[in-house]
């Protein structure tokens, strides 16, 4: 902003000051005094914000509050119109604000009752500050205006600079607005324009009301820089919308139109700002997700996992050494089959404009419920309830044990422990998988490739070196044992499976597909003397729960069982008011299908000391549950650059845009980052 100067020559058009290390404030004409016959005067708020501390434009953005003045006990007051300087862009909390720092003037047009006549102005100014904390201030300035002629050139130059700076109407700038569009897909408005001079530094704020709020825009620019295509994310939106606007700055220059919502979706035309990966990089993240992939294999989630594995191992134990190593390369084929297919899926995903997110295939009911079948059907045979196959081959294809399985059990297996892997996160896949999902579809590719060979790595092994399997004792009675106890492994796991089904379908879903399960299982069991029969009943038992989940599935939105009392509901436009008023504030994203989320929470967040400071009322706890799909949370998520959880982060006082901390939480991590956040400096009237 432009400095000011004005001397003390002029306190005869000067208010009193209103004054603190935040702000000082002060009005100021550009008239000594009323003149014989006139009409307006020119009036400027003059704000000189301190170091670090900013204010807000009419249109504040996600947090913030305008500027208010309330002439009550003014005389000779007709009206009085702020003009509004365009404003600068903010980020705080993660959130995009707009406004001023440094110093501005606000020009205000005053029309007065009675013409030519005294002016006496009293002004009850209502402004929020922010820096490390917000500070709201109230303030009562006076100004009176007596009969006279003159000019003060100071006052009004400096009003004059910022008259110039406020957004010209349409048809007196040189830019114009040619489309604003809203895209339901993607949560994203789109805005283009054009310019009879070359754009230089450009910036859209849209303007639709309270209700509604928006992210950082991505701007493109024709090679000419005369045309501009952008992408603004909504991060709230509200089909009660009221009178909407779109400023566009440019430098010196700014122009501010009525919006009226197109639904035709303009395609960017140009490319984004080279800012993306190169070969160095993109290697670089490929050893990290490999990494990412190979931790995840002995993270305490994978259990069931685990025991696939050990199950795989136990029965080719006593095979040739080419079969062995045969079978563990098709079980490796299975795990990056099935990562090769999510990365796809996720490509496919984003193309379509759906929020994506590591293990997100767990928020679909259908999804959870078949592979709770699936498991069950393991657990059972495991067990030896049944020893037979399941209809059209389900339980030979993906690897039941089955000797007559061959290759394809073994392909089953990778398939089926890269998809339990996937509710689990470990260090580094957090890092990969942001990287891949904010990147290109090579980057996609890349790293769920280099993540699928890491999670591999162990079935790779066993294929090179297939005399390790002969260390393993020769078959006798402790394998009877090692099988129960692996199938105790999975049908844990099938109970988990169950618990996050409630999460995702609601209890009648459950129960529905829980007696669907235990039916087949019995008919598996049971010898008919109609094989038809039993074929048509044990495909009736397969379907009727699948369908059942979709038909029955809660649409209420489950609730985070912390069985505690200190978490509070995410909400996320709440956070800066929060940091404002000196609280520090941990957010927590989890699901019920996320197992390192449950871990963290076990071992972590429920510990005295951390439970103790989250329950603190310095400190407010937010619980996010992503169980279900939740457009607010993913995007929140994607403004912090995260894709999967868990995810944790810090704001407070000196921690305005957050901490964000690793997937895996210790104690330590957790108090550390509360502590840096919550360092609080007071501005006292």
């Amino acid at each position: 902003m432009v400095a000011l100067t004005l001397t003390e020559g002029v306190r005869a058009a000067e208010s009193n000051i209103y004054s603190n290390s935040a702000v000082n404030a002060r009005l100021v004409s550009a008239e000594n005094g009323v003149a014989p016959d006139a009409v307006s005067i020119s009036l400027g708020l003059v704000l000189e914000y301190g170091e670090g501390w900013k204010g807000y434009w009419r249109t504040p953005g996600e947090v913030g509050l305008a500027p208010e003045i309330d002439w009550t006990g003014s005389s000779n007051l007709a009206s009085a119109e702020i003009l509004w300087p365009a404003p600068e862009r903010f980020e705080a909390f993660g959130i995009e604000n707009f406004g001023y720092s440094g110093e501005v003037v606000l020009p205000i047009r005053v029309m007065l009752e009675d013409r030519g006549e005294p002016l006496e102005l009293r002004a009850r100014v209502a402004l929020l500050t922010c820096s490390n904390v917000c500070v709201p201030h109230t303030f009562d300035l006076a100004l009176d205006l007596a009969n006279g002629t003159g000019i003060d050139r100071a006052s009004a130059n400096a009003i004059a600079t910022f008259v110039f700076q406020v957004p010209a109407a349409p048809e007196e700038s040189d830019i114009e607005i040619d489309t604003v569009a809203l895209d339901a897909k993607t949560s994203s408005l789109f805005v283009t324009a054009q310019s009879t001079q070359p754009f230089q530094t450009v910036d859209i704020f849209p303007e639709f009301g309270p209700l509604v709020t928006f992210g950082k825009p991505d701007i493109r620019l024709s090679p000419d820089r005369s045309e501009l295509w952008a992408r603004i994310p909504l991060n709230a939106w509200s089909d009660d919308y009221v009178a909407p606007l779109m400023t566009v700055t440019d430098a010196d220059r700014a122009v501010t139109a009525p919006v009226v919502l197109s639904a035709d979706i303009p395609a960017p035309p140009y490319a984004r700002s080279a800012s993306g990966s190169g070969p160095f990089q993109l290697v670089l993240i490929a050893a990290v997700a490999f990494l990412g992939g190979l931790i995840l294999n002995v993270m305490p989630c994978v259990l069931p996992v685990l025991s696939i594995k050990l199950a795989s191992v136990l029965k080719v134990s006593d095979q040739p050494r080419r079969v062995i190593r045969n079978g563990f390369l098709f079980s490796a084929l299975g795990v990056l089959t099935f990562v090769w297919m999510l990365a796809v899926l996720i490509l496919v995903l984003k193309w379509i404009g759906v929020s994506v997110g590591w293990g997100i295939q767990f928020q679909n009911p259908i999804f959870v419920a078949l592979m709770f079948i699936v498991v069950a059907a393991f657990a059972a045979n495991l067990f030896g309830l049944f020893e037979i196959a399941l209809p059209v081959g389900i339980q030979d294809r993906l690897g039941a044990g089955s000797d007559r399985a061959g290759y394809a059990a073994d392909f089953g297996t990778g398939l089926l422990a890269a998809i339990l892997a996937t509710p689990c996160s470990a260090p580094f896949l957090g890092t990969a998988i942001t990287f891949a999902l904010a990147g290109n579809a090579v980057d996609v590719l890349v790293v769920f490739t280099a993540l699928g060979i890491g999670l591999a790595s162990p079935y790779v092994l066993i294929a090179a070196r297939p005399a390790l399997i002969e260390r393993i004792p020769r078959p006798g009675r402790w394998m009877l044992f090692v099988r129960m106890l692996l199938g105790v492994l999975l049908l844990a796991t099938a109970a988990w499976l169950l618990f996050v089904l409630v999460g995702v379908a609601g209890w009648r879903a459950t129960v529905l597909v829980a007696v669907s399960v235990g039916v087949l299982i019995l008919l598996a069991m049971t010898e008919w003397s109609s094989v038809s029969l039993r074929r048509i009943l044990m495909a009736a038992s397969l379907a009727i729960p699948l369908v059942g989940v979709g038909l029955f599935s809660s649409q209420q939105r489950s609730e985070a069982s912390t069985g505690t009392t200190y978490w509070q509901a995410f909400v996320p436009q709440d956070i800066a008011r929060h940091v404002s008023e000196g609280h520090t504030v941990f957010v927590d994203v989890t699901a019920d299908w996320c197992l390192t989320c449950k871990a963290n929470k076990t071992l972590v967040l429920d510990r005295d000391s951390v439970a103790d400071r989250l329950s603190d009322e310095a400190v407010i706890a937010m619980q996010a549950d992503w169980t279900r799909p939740d457009d607010e949370i993913a995007r929140f998520l994607e403004r912090h650059g995260r894709y999967g959880i868990p995810f944790n982060i810090v704001f407070g006082p000196e921690a305005p845009s957050g901490i964000a901390l690793p997937e895996v939480l210790s104690q330590t991590l957790v108090l550390e980052a509360l502590n840096r956040a919550s360092t609080r400096n007071v501005v006292r009237d």
